[in-house]
């Protein structure tokens, strides 16, 4: 890939908070949260116990250029420097993408989720046509998130938790966008 080809990420403004892209300052928040039980079990990719290391190596992915996930951290800051959670765009196929987020548990039902979703949604940085978004069964909120942004059940699945280590029943969505 040539530097021209480069992938950049837009700073995207949300409601209180900007989007912006990862740096590598942002490994101490984003272990400290990540290393919560309750944050790595909503996902499918966190490992628990979080192993040393691996903040650093997701960040570096994250920057990487040829990178299929675009990830923003969730800043309220004036200065770019605090991380209330993340939230990405994974690139697939024929104009699609899938999202994926969390927040600080201590930010749970705060709105910051539904926030940064709507905000993503709105923006669309990937000019995808379609964005899917699955939730674990067992995370109701998360999945209401998704609604509150448009997004509509398409039904039911299961994907592998690294953090459970088990198979995990969830909900499937649908935002289109043309």
């Amino acid at each position: 890939m040539s530097f021209e080809d480069k992938i950049t990420q837009p700073l995207v403004d949300a409601d209180g908070f900007v989007l912006r892209p990862l740096t590598p300052a942002d490994a101490g928040p984003i272990s400290l949260y990540a290393s919560d039980e309750r944050v790595a079990r909503a996902t499918a990719s966190i490992p628990h116990p979080l192993p040393p290391g691996s903040t650093e190596a997701f960040i570096d992915r994250a920057l990487a250029s040829e990178r299929v996930e675009d990830v923003w951290a969730i800043d309220s800051s004036d200065n770019g420097s605090e991380v209330l959670g993340l939230i990405s765009l994974e690139r697939m196929d024929r104009d699609q993408s899938e999202i994926g987020y969390w927040v600080a548990p201590q930010l749970w039902n705060n709105g910051f989720a539904s926030n940064a979703v709507e905000a993503l949604v709105a923006a669309n940085p990937q000019a995808c046509r379609t964005i899917f978004g699955s939730v674990f069964q067992d995370n109701p909120a998360s999945a209401r998130v998704l609604t509150n942004a448009g997004f509509e059940y398409i039904g039911d699945a299961e994907t592998f938790s690294v953090a459970r280590n088990s198979n995990v029943a969830t909900w499937t969505y649908i935002r289109k966008l043309d």
